[in-house]
């Protein structure tokens, strides 16, 4: 496959992305006047803002509407039936891709053969408060240091051979009608049918959204954490990649460890020593983690966003615990392990 040979159709699922749609388009749209792209399709999921307003004032941007909302895997599934593209590139309404992100998915897809690409976002999220800067730069974290030889996939920013996302079915837009992890089952599914998936760290857009407290818990148990638990449940077979790796479970071993440790020790059950140690323990395990944040925004951001990382560690830990006893209660067996999901 050459690069010469490849029509990129950039697909945007969009609702209520009035904030964020001109942004998203602005990049996409000089990609398309250069020739590096075939066309933009953005689908409108019923949205009640001013985003199609906004959308039209592009004629070059094809829109289309669905009849119904469906959430961002069935506005997808909707643009696959209509795109041109041999390739589907999928970004998200508040992603802003770089100025040479369709040069490099071209590249990655001809030199790599791969059915899928997906890449990352930067380190320099737009929003500035702790959690979205510590929500997103995670997310790089994670991402740049992912095996190339890809476990799953990811649609935020990612492109998919368009024969096999149709003959796949597309997102599984019935069990997943709101943005959760249905980009994850795809790239399983992708995985299953003997398709390779590469993660390519140059591939780089910007996340525009802001998290907040509540709706970070929100997303990261309820949209993640529990339904990705529930189908690597279902599959008998636990992900060894990104950021539910073993060693991200052994981390979060001890950061459960050391957090019951310290509640005995007062109590008399368990000596200072060993709490201490499991303290320590728990530092040194995560001082790739620690050293990332403090070259990226200093010292005390980092030392604030590893004691958030432990909260992370612990609330993700839960879910997948009660997604085990919902699933051993359903008569289900289990293998590959307990880990954390997130």
């Amino acid at each position: 496959m050459s690069v010469e040979s490849l029509r990129i159709s950039a697909v945007v699922p969009m609702y209520n992305a009035a904030a964020t749609i001109e942004r998203c388009l602005a990049p996409l749209v000089a990609m398309l006047e250069r020739g590096e792209i075939a066309e933009i399709i953005v689908v409108d999921d019923c949205a009640t803002d001013p985003s199609t307003e906004i959308v039209s004032r592009y004629p070059s941007v094809r829109m289309i509407r669905m009849a119904a909302q469906g959430g961002p895997g069935a506005a997808r599934n909707k643009a696959a039936q209509v795109a041109d593209g041999s390739h589907l590139w999928f970004v998200d309404a508040d992603v802003v891709v770089a100025e040479d992100a369709a040069r490099i998915l071209a590249r990655a897809l001809s030199e790599t053969e791969a059915a899928a690409v997906f890449g990352c976002y930067d380190d320099r999220p737009a929003a500035t408060n702790f959690l979205s800067q510590y929500k997103n730069l995670v997310h790089h974290y994670y991402h740049s240091r992912g095996s190339e030889n890809a476990s799953t996939f990811w649609a935020g920013c990612g492109a998919v051979e368009r024969n096999l996302f149709k003959a796949l079915g597309g997102f599984d837009a019935e069990r997943y009608r709101y943005p959760s992890i249905e980009d994850i089952e795809l790239g399983y599914r992708m995985r299953d049918a003997g398709a390779r998936i590469v993660l390519e760290r140059a591939l780089q857009g910007k996340h525009l959204k802001e998290w907040r407290l509540r709706n970070l818990l929100h997303t990261d148990i309820f949209r993640r954490a529990l339904p990705w638990s529930r189908l690597m449940l279902e599959r008998k077979s636990i992900t060894n990649d990104l950021n539910v790796g073993t060693g991200e479970r052994m981390r979060a071993v001890l950061t459960l460890s050391t957090i019951v440790a310290f509640l005995a020790w007062p109590l008399g059950l368990v000596s200072p020593w060993a709490a201490t140690i499991l303290a320590v323990a728990t530092v040194g395990a995560n001082r790739d983690f620690i050293r990332f944040f403090r070259t990226n925004r200093g010292l005390p951001f980092a030392a604030k966003a590893f004691l958030f990382h432990q909260l992370y560690y612990v609330y993700s830990s839960c879910a997948f615990a009660c997604a085990t006893a919902q699933h051993l209660r359903a008569g289900h067996g289990t293998q590959g392990g307990v880990g954390r999901i997130g």
